[in-house]
């Protein structure tokens, strides 16, 4: 029998769903679930295997961290709009032992003042931001090489 892979768990937050409709010059034509599938591929080409939430709800995106503790080698999180305010989900993230990758499809140190801010990034390893869709897969990318796996 073999061993099941490593599980990676992609956040995403508030109004994520909505990729593809919401505001494509900032966020891309591509859907959620396109970016999905290819952190999918990415993952499992790493020996990694890719979970998903996507939740509006602060407590949601909580909840599945605590769960993620110690079933979950790693975190990829795109917290949407939580970024800059979210500090449950910072709490939560604080806690999680494994590596953290903060994502942005856009670039928030270029946008309004008020995404500047991010209190994901203190408890993240790093921060995939400003690529579209390719950041998905540059921060597969950046776990599969923390976990030693690239």
């Amino acid at each position: 029998m073999s061993a099941r892979p490593p599980v990676v768990l992609l956040l995403s937050g508030p109004n994520l769903q909505l990729l593809g409709d919401r505001d494509p010059k900032v966020y891309g034509t591509e859907r959620l679930e396109d970016h999905v599938r290819r952190a999918s591929e990415r993952a499992a080409a790493h020996g990694l295997a890719l979970e998903h939430l996507q939740a509006d709800a602060e407590a949601a995106l909580v909840a599945a961290v605590h769960g993620a503790r110690g079933r979950a080698a790693a975190l990829v999180v795109n917290a949407g709009a939580l970024t800059h305010y979210g500090w449950a989900l910072h709490d939560a993230l604080a806690t999680f032992a494994g590596p953290v990758v903060e994502l942005h499809l856009s670039n928030p140190a270029a946008r309004e003042p008020w995404r500047q801010t991010s209190v994901v990034a203190p408890v993240a390893d790093g921060t995939v931001a400003g690529f579209g869709g390719l950041g998905y897969l540059l921060a597969l990318d950046a776990v599969a090489a923390l976990l030693g796996r690239a």
